[in-house]
C-alpha cells in the first residue's frame, strides 16, 4: 500500500496567520476570546480550546467589556468594531489580508456609487466573510448565490459585482456570463462591471485535487463537515474518483475498506489542519502490516 499526503491541502495563508497569531497570545496571556470559530474544523478547533481558546457568540460579544477578542481571518463587519470600541474590547485582529484588501474595495465603491448602483456579492448567504464584506455596504448589498438569485438585479441600475475570496472560479464565470447577458438584452450591457476577487491560491486547489484525486486508488477526504470549502473540494474529488470517502474525524478510518495493493491518497480543504491528515496517514499505515515506505510528503 502507498500512502500519500497532499502537499498543497492544508490551511491557507490567511487561516495560518489567524491560527498563529491565537496561539502567539495563548501562550503569553493564557486565554484569549475569539469571535466565532476560529476555523472549521473541530479537531483543530479543540486544540486550541485546550490552550485556553475562548469561542464566543455575537450575543456573547455584545455583553462582554473590557476583554481581549480576535477576529479571524473571515473578517468582520463595522458593526463589530463599533461594538468593541463601545465597550472597551481590545481587538487582535487576524482578518486575512486578501479579505481586508476586498472589504476596502467594497466599501470605496458603496461611498462612491452606492446611491446609484447595486453592490452584488457572489458567495454564500450567512458566510461569516460575506457578513463582513455586506457590512461595508451599510447591509445594502446583494448577495447572489446562484443563477437564480440574478433575477432580483434591478436591470434598470447600475450594478458592480464582487465575488466572496473563496468561491468557484468556475462559478463566478458563469454569474457574470448571465449577468451580462441579462444587462444587454436589456440594452443597457455597459450598466454592469465586476471584479475578479477570488484568492486563486485558493480556488487553484480545485484544479491540484483533481490531478491527485486520478493518481489514487482511494481518496481520505479530511474536513470539517461545516466547512463550506470542504464540501465544495470533496465533491470535486468525488467527480475525479468515485472511490472518494469524506471523513470528520480519525474515528471513521477503521471503516473505511482499503486493499493492501491500493494507492492511498489524503487530502483535506483549507481549514483541515496538516497534522491531522498526517495522524490519519499513520492510523492507516498501523492497521495494514504492507504499508511502502517513505510514500509520505
Amino acid at each position: 500500500m502507498h500512502i500519500t499526503i497532499d502537499g498543497h491541502s492544508g490551511f491557507c495563508s490567511g487561516v495560518i496567520n489567524a491560527i498563529k497569531t491565537a496561539e502567539e497570545w495563548l501562550q503569553k496571556e493564557g486565554t484569549l476570546y475569539c469571535l466565532g470559530d476560529i476555523v472549521h474544523n473541530s479537531e483543530e478547533l479543540q486544540r486550541l480550546v485546550q490552550m485556553g481558546l475562548k469561542v464566543i457568540t455575537y450575543d456573547e460579544f455584545r455583553q462582554l467589556h473590557g476583554a481581549r477578542v480576535l477576529i479571524r481571518a473571515h473578517g468582520e463587519p463595522p458593526e463589530t468594531y463599533r461594538i468593541a470600541k463601545e465597550n472597551n474590547i481590545e481587538i487582535i485582529d487576524a482578518t486575512c489580508k486578501v479579505v481586508l484588501n476586498l472589504q476596502k474595495t467594497i466599501k470605496q465603491e458603496f461611498e462612491v456609487d452606492g446611491a446609484e448602483a447595486q453592490i452584488l456579492i457572489f458567495g454564500k448567504q450567512g458566510h461569516a466573510e460575506v457578513i463582513g464584506l455586506l457590512g461595508q455596504t451599510d447591509g445594502k448589498g446583494l448577495v447572489i448565490s446562484s443563477l437564480e438569485d440574478i433575477r432580483r438585479i434591478d436591470l434598470s441600475r447600475p450594478a458592480v459585482l464582487f465575488s466572496q475570496t473563496t468561491q468557484d472560479s468556475e462559478m463566478y464565470r458563469k454569474i457574470v456570463e448571465a449577468i451580462t447577458e441579462a444587462y444587454t438584452r436589456q440594452g443597457h450591457p455597459e450598466l454592469f462591471t465586476h471584479h475578479d476577487t477570488i484568492c486563486h491560491s485558493v480556488s487553484n486547489r480545485a484544479r491540484q485535487l483533481e490531478e491527485f484525486a486520478r493518481q489514487h486508488d482511494r481518496i481520505i477526504f479530511m474536513s470539517d463537515a461545516k466547512s463550506s470549502n470542504g464540501l465544495y473540494l470533496y465533491e470535486i474529488c468525488k467527480k475525479s474518483n468515485p472511490n472518494t470517502h469524506f471523513v470528520t474525524s480519525l474515528e471513521m478510518l477503521p471503516s473505511i475498506p482499503a486493499d493492501s495493493s491500493e494507492s492511498i491518497g489524503i487530502c483535506g480543504a483549507t481549514s483541515t489542519p496538516m497534522w491531522l491528515m498526517e495522524k490519519a496517514a499513520d492510523l492507516i499505515r498501523q492497521s495494514q502490516p504492507n504499508i511502502h515506505p517513505n510514500q509520505n510528503h
